[in-house]
């Protein structure tokens, strides 16, 4: 059994405003690549589920007649809007989750969803979309990672920090167990079970700020969960990374990639 996490529609409520200048950003090479293996048309309509404050929403708006941009924090959204609202995008916003996920928004060719896959139940998220997504959609799932490389030698003393301050976040516990069921997984045992990847790797320099504002973009160290232990956090941050950052920032190896989940192309006879 595929159990979900507790569903907490605020717990990004004080994150959302360190989340754009915190978390890394997709490769813009990632987004090209998935919209051309997609099939994505310039007549399409993609819905970005937890869409946070936007970033894949406003990526595909140029590639597609209409993104859905649908989140359940009003914060995110605010942020998503105003993002859309630089860029012209063509980006309709609804409040709302995963349980929120319905016959009347319309059908779509691609449903993305970008580092909240596991906030929602995702067997039952996966139901619902299979009744929205078109015959030949997709179901793409983003995310960033760090190849372990020379450059990231950093990432283990800051990544102990954000453990020591999260250390008795319950549902950080849960997502980190032995017992967690990958994504894969669950999209094997749905749907949408054939699965491809594609990936970018991008050397990049990250101001030390950048990583405090990421610490703070987390809901398990954010301001609304350790209140004011986020002024400790951020000094420890500041203080461990003077020994790896030179002129203020830090070499930083990402990789932005994404799992596309179709459903199986049937064999004929």
């Amino acid at each position: 059994m595929v159990a979900p996490l507790p569903y907490e529609p605020r717990r990004f409520e004080t994150a959302a405003r360190h989340y754009v200048a915190g978390r890394p950003a997709y490769a813009p090479r990632l987004i090209s690549r998935v919209a051309g293996l997609c099939g994505l048309r310039d007549s399409d309509r993609v819905l970005d589920l937890g869409c946070g404050p936007g970033q894949l929403a406003v990526a595909f708006a140029p590639l597609a007649a209409e993104v859905v941009a649908m989140d359940p924090e009003p914060e995110m959204l605010r942020l998503a809007a105003a993002a859309a609202d630089e860029v012209g995008g063509k980006v309709t916003f609804v409040h709302g989750g995963s349980y929120d996920l319905a016959p009347a928004l319309g059908s779509f060719r691609m449903v993305t969803i970008g580092r909240a896959f596991h906030w929602m139940d995702r067997v039952d998220t996966l139901r619902r979309l299979d009744g929205m997504i078109e015959p030949d959609g997709t179901v793409v799932l983003f995310h960033t990672g760090h190849p372990t490389v020379p450059d990231n030698a950093w990432l283990a003393d800051y990544r102990a920090l954000i453990d020591r301050y999260a250390a008795d976040d319950m549902q950080r516990s849960l997502r980190r167990s032995p017992d967690w069921i990958r994504h894969e997984a669950v999209l094997l045992d749905s749907p949408f079970s054939q699965l491809e990847t594609v990936g970018v790797i991008e050397r990049r320099h990250t101001p030390v700020e950048s990583l405090v504002e990421r610490a703070l973009s987390m809901s398990s160290t954010s301001r609304g969960r350790i209140g004011e232990q986020v002024d400790d956090l951020a000094r420890a941050i500041r203080e461990t990374m003077t020994i790896h950052a030179h002129n203020g920032a830090v070499v930083e190896v990402i990789e932005s990639d994404a799992l596309i989940a179709r459903r199986p192309v049937p064999i004929g006879p």
